[in-house]
């Protein structure tokens, strides 16, 4: 088989979400959080980072860490966790990384000759006086920073709107300024030093709440305006504005990403299973993308990147992405061999996806974990391939996987452990069954027999599978013959 990439983008057993992608000479980097697997909280391990060259999405090298939570120097003895980052070379010619420690109520700043690091701590956004950002009164709670420079300007964008009624919210980030949303500051050009008072960013001429910022905070310009990115209030969706001025006012144009394919597949049900998004634009070459993340193992502490291809209409807006297995790959993937259910981008059980909570506790959710498949891996997080797999799917649970190159006929097979059942096979979302793979029962992971399969004509082909049958099966993979 030739070379091909799949979504998640970067090895199974990686967990970086909030990816912000950067372009520096000619090198793709994703400067973000980064997960544990297993954990209960959001961002347990230091930074890290990968890249890619531009001339070849498919190949990802890892560059290690980048940046230690201890060595913020208010981070030294609790060892918060670093919530999304963002980078940018300045005007120097350094780099420098914009990172908020959780419960400092800080933006920190670290400095590297090189975009990969490994970056050394420069100090805290702060004013004249030596205040930080956050810790004055009326301040922006100081989450989730996004840079630019611009004309001559640094700009410093950062902010959260939390619903305080959340007890999670209250527990996990105590007090938070009553002056929530998203703000931008300008900064001197030693980089943290304040140029100016926080500014309100003002997003217009959104109709439906749901869509108004919430967090995730990002920024680009494209050719002379400038595109604000953010999660809206409905948490799964990457939501954008577009202005004339880097401070705004943005006016709202619409979803870039949803991680459950709300209005892709359907307008209102998701796919798959949602939680928080972050993410951003970025052209390589003639291509523009769209990072994003999605959940995995029942929570949404447990995030890895995905990343699609995006299309820009005339009028400069964009046309929301549709959630692929194939993402980076240039083009469809080739109906030979065998392929990891991790690369699915549709996931339900028989009665829809769920929106995983924050706090993944309480009443109700070891029932969500008896009901629904989700993506997991044995054993704890590592660095090394965990295998990992689609757990506990039950009668009528489904795995979607878009998109394979066309062929009229193949035969396909299946890799399970668990109960007897089988699969059904379609080529879009409650199709038409197009075949049968029986599978048998056994504790240890085991192939079925090749079932052939035949496809109506397509220009490419989609492929779900429906698990039938008593009892739960782990699905592994599948593969073409």
């Amino acid at each position: 088989m030739k070379k091909q990439i799949f979504n998640p983008y970067l090895p199974n057993y990686e967990y970086i979400p909030d990816g912000e992608p950067r372009v520096f000479e000619d090198r793709l980097y994703v400067y973000g959080s980064h997960d544990r697997f297993g954990s209960r909280f959001f961002c347990d391990n230091d930074y890290v980072l990968w890249s890619a060259p531009i001339y070849d999405l498919f190949d990802w090298t890892y560059h290690g860490v980048i940046f230690h939570k201890e060595d913020d120097p208010l981070n030294k003895e609790e060892r918060n966790p670093l919530f999304a980052p963002d980078a940018i070379q300045g005007k120097d010619g350094n780099y420098y990384l914009y990172y908020a420690p959780c419960n400092t109520k800080s933006i920190g700043v670290a400095k590297a000759e090189k975009p990969d690091g490994p970056f050394s701590f420069l100090g805290h956004v702060k004013d004249n006086d030596g205040k930080l950002l956050g810790q004055r009164e009326n301040d922006p709670y100081p989450f989730d920073p996004a840079i630019l420079i611009e004309k001559g300007h640094i700009y410093l964008y950062l902010g959260f709107a939390p619903d305080l009624s959340w007890d999670f919210m209250e527990k996990e980030f105590g007090n938070i300024p009553l002056s929530s949303g998203a703000y931008v500051v300008e900064l001197e050009d030693d980089m943290y030093t304040l140029k100016s008072d926080p500014y309100k960013v003002e997003i217009t001429d959104c109709e439906d709440p749901g869509h108004d910022f919430f967090e995730a905070a990002s920024i680009r310009k494209i050719e002379e305006r400038y595109y604000f990115i953010y999660s809206s209030w409905n948490s799964h969706e990457l939501c954008y504005g577009i202005g004339n001025d880097p401070k705004g006012p943005f006016a709202y144009k619409g979803i870039l990403h949803d991680n459950g394919d709300i209005g892709i597949v359907s307008e209102k049900d998701r796919v798959t299973y949602t939680g928080n998004n972050h993410g951003s634009l970025i052209q390589v070459k003639d291509q523009w993308y769209i990072f994003g993340h999605r959940q995995t193992n029942y929570s949404t502490f447990a995030r890895q990147g995905i990343a699609e291809k995006i299309f820009m209409n005339p009028d400069g807006t964009f046309k929301q992405a549709e959630l692929t297995s194939c993402g980076l790959n240039d083009g469809p993937l080739q109906t030979k061999g065998t392929y990891g259910t991790f690369i699915a981008c549709h996931l339900t059980s028989k009665d829809g996806a769920l929106h995983y909570l924050d706090n993944c506790e309480g009443e109700g959710f070891e029932n969500i974990r008896q009901d629904h498949p989700a993506f997991s891996q044995d054993g704890p997080d590592r660095e090394s391939d965990p295998g990992q797999y689609i757990r506990n799917m039950r009668e009528g649970s489904t795995a979607g996987f878009k998109y394979f190159e066309y062929t009229k006929q193949c035969r396909i097979s299946v890799s399970t452990r668990g109960d007897e059942g089988s699969f059904e096979i379609r080529n879009r979302f409650n199709g038409e069954v197009l075949g049968i793979i029986p599978v048998d029962a056994g504790n240890d992971w085991h192939g079925s027999e090749y079932v052939e399969i035949s496809f109506p004509e397509s220009d490419q082909i989609a492929l779900y599978f429906t698990y039938k049958g008593k009892g739960s099966i782990d699905f592994l993979s599948f593969s073409f013959k």
